[in-house]
């Protein structure tokens, strides 16, 4: 596998497409560049960048907008350029207007991503899986992604409409919705908060459109698999928060064993070698890299 910071990936857009147009695409969420590294390692063929991930892990907010687009996309473009397999991300509402969406898309197509969603809430935005959400007009929505659309460059570059209104108004203002914002010219929809498996299959029964599924944990959602969403006909499953909550739960306990005994050395099996983070990492391709650099010209002389 070859290190993407070095050797990237020329069209990851287009390959995301190719990988759809295969079969279900299961997405693990990534939170940092170096989580990304290890959902490539272990064999995904895509990834996921949260919303909720970069505001609670990078400036430990809750996830009700207050990281702003233009820090949104930096995060996420450290994740993308990290890897060769491609990613999409969480952009809230587009950070304003059809404008702001507009300028939106822009900066994380520039990041490396190969896709983003956008959802019909109204600013503030509220975690997709809590109540109190509220959704904006249809047409307003329309706007919004109509500007998505003309903004991009890469016409592979896969704009999701999230729709958000199912918890406010019902499953049936959720498909209306859904094929209201296909007509605007989204290229897939993304249910969110469904309640139950039949809501699924049912909302993919109506809309034939490519579909995404969010399947995280403690939220509205039933725990399906993704063979049983691709069975329903979802082409992306997301696992937004699954490896961030992992990490909490490990890097609490690990730290409490610590307080506790005052040495680390009964934490070592739990953790990460230096060479396994070095060969993840491409350590070696660097010094590589340096080398070379630093020979090129040794042998002549100045000014030869």
């Amino acid at each position: 596998m070859s290190e993407a910071l070095l050797q990237p990936e020329p069209n990851k857009p287009s390959r995301l497409r190719a990988l759809l147009a295969q079969g279900t695409v299961m997405m693990p969420g990534a939170f940092n560049a170096i989580s990304a590294k290890i959902v490539e390692n272990v064999g995904f063929s895509a990834l996921y960048v949260s919303g909720a991930g970069i505001s609670n892990g990078v400036g430990g907010y809750p996830d009700i907008g207050f990281m702003t687009a233009s820090e949104m996309a930096t995060q996420a473009g450290y994740i993308a350029r990290s890897v060769n397999i491609p990613a999409i991300a969480d952009a809230d509402n587009g950070y304003g207007e059809a404008v702001n969406v507009f300028r939106t898309v822009q900066e994380y197509e520039r990041q490396g991503l190969s896709g983003l969603h956008l959802e019909d809430q109204v600013i503030p935005k509220r975690c997709g899986h809590l109540d109190g959400k509220q959704v904006i007009s249809v047409e307003h929505m329309r706007e919004k992604i109509a500007a998505a659309v003309q903004a991009r460059v890469n016409p592979d570059f896969l704009i999701i409409a999230r729709v958000d209104s199912k918890a406010v108004y019902g499953f049936d203002e959720a498909v209306t919705r859904a094929q209201a914002y296909l007509d605007a010219g989204a290229d897939m929809i993304f249910p969110e908060a469904l309640n139950t498996r039949e809501e699924f299959e049912e909302f993919a029964r109506q809309i034939k459109a490519p579909l995404l599924a969010n399947m995280t944990e403690f939220g509205k959602t039933p725990y399906l698999t993704v063979k049983e969403f691709e069975r329903f006909g979802y082409n992306i499953v997301i696992f937004p928060m699954t490896a961030f909550r992992i990490m909490m739960k490990s890097v609490e306990d690990s730290l409490r064993v610590l307080k506790a005994e005052g040495t680390q050395i009964s934490l070592l099996d739990r953790m990460t070698s230096r060479e396994d983070l070095y060969r993840l990492i491409h350590y070696q391709d660097y010094e590589s890299l340096d080398a070379s650099l630093a020979t090129q010209f040794s042998d002549k002389a100045p000014g030869g």
